[in-house]
């Protein structure tokens, strides 16, 4: 094999919503929006309660890619490193509460060996099954130094 992920390549990581990641979140990032962090002005809005961030799912998002890189260890060239080179057409469908449960599926859609890239599709889904976010992830394979 001369590249280190094929079409079809899945990864898939589920986590709970819990009250430190929203408040811990909001403290790194210094995003203290009442949709996150006050549940009485959000009770009072068709969410019924505060609401995760949008950038903490695309961290869930990255898990599975770092989960993906892991999984493609050995199936290509020992010199390359994967990064990221970003997300496109994210779109948080619905809110996602503190405690709902998250599943976030990741998998290779198409890969460019010429280029050294892969394109994935993400989908996030609670706990109902509903999708709650969705987007594309483009990973390139670097030659190490």
């Amino acid at each position: 094999m001369d590249f280190h992920v094929q079409v079809g390549d899945h990864a898939q990581f589920t986590k709970t919503v819990g009250e430190y990641d929203v408040y811990g979140f909001a403290g790194i990032t210094g995003d203290l929006a009442a949709n996150h962090v006050d549940e009485h002005a959000m009770r009072q809005t068709p969410y019924g309660g505060r609401i995760a961030h949008g950038a903490l799912l695309i961290g869930y998002m990255s898990t599975t890619s770092t989960m993906i890189c892991r999984a493609s260890e050995g199936r290509g060239p020992d010199d390359e490193i994967a990064v990221s080179l970003g997300y496109d057409r994210i779109r948080f469908l619905e809110g996602v509460r503190i405690g709902d449960t998250l599943t976030v599926h990741y998998t290779i859609a198409e890969i460019d060996p010429e280029r050294r890239r892969s394109r994935s599709d993400i989908r996030i889904t609670n706990q109902h099954g509903d999708t709650v976010a969705v987007a594309h992830h483009i990973l390139k394979w670097v030659k190490k130094a």
